[in-house]
């Protein structure tokens, strides 16, 4: 099976090369021979039974930041810095491709927030609170196990 990547990867790639006057990088190239990432989006198309829209390729670039995130602190734990390293060459290049990040302190304001409105008074709420957080930080990038320690912190404290 030949899959191919989707458009909108494949135009921002082109743009990204255009602007920066070169063709694409190794990390790209890379990234784009990886059948294993072309087949996420293939299944998610075939699923959906259409192309990604772009919130849909948002999360398929994010699903595969945070696996990269949890290879690297495997490869640093068994003393593979090369590979720790080329991952994390390939986040760097797939967070190209990502909303903006999160500002802390609207990280913070939208913890207390969801807190308020949750009316959380420990850890146990913490679902409730996390899906408000989520929700009013939607078209950001968060780091997802850096907002659960923070939501779990702020309950803590309230405890």
């Amino acid at each position: 099976m030949n899959l191919q990547v989707p458009p909108e990867l494949e135009a921002k790639l082109t743009r990204l090369a255009a602007e920066s006057g070169r063709t694409v990088d190794q990390v790209a190239l890379d990234l784009l021979a990886n059948s294993v990432d072309h087949d996420k989006w293939f299944r998610r198309e075939v699923e959906k039974g259409r192309a990604l829209d772009e919130a849909e390729s948002i999360a398929v670039v994010q699903q595969l930041v945070k696996q990269r995130r949890d290879s690297i602190e495997q490869f640093r734990a068994g003393g593979r810095a090369d590979l720790a390293d080329k991952e994390q060459a390939e986040v760097t290049f797939l967070e190209r491709y990502l909303p903006p990040a999160a500002d802390p302190g609207a990280i913070a304001k939208a913890i207390e927030t969801a807190v308020s409105e949750s009316g959380a008074t420990s850890v146990k709420d913490m679902g409730k609170v996390m899906k408000l957080v989520t929700a009013a930080l939607a078209g950001q990038t968060v780091d997802g196990r850096a907002l659960a320690e923070a939501v779990k912190a702020r309950l803590a404290s309230r405890a």
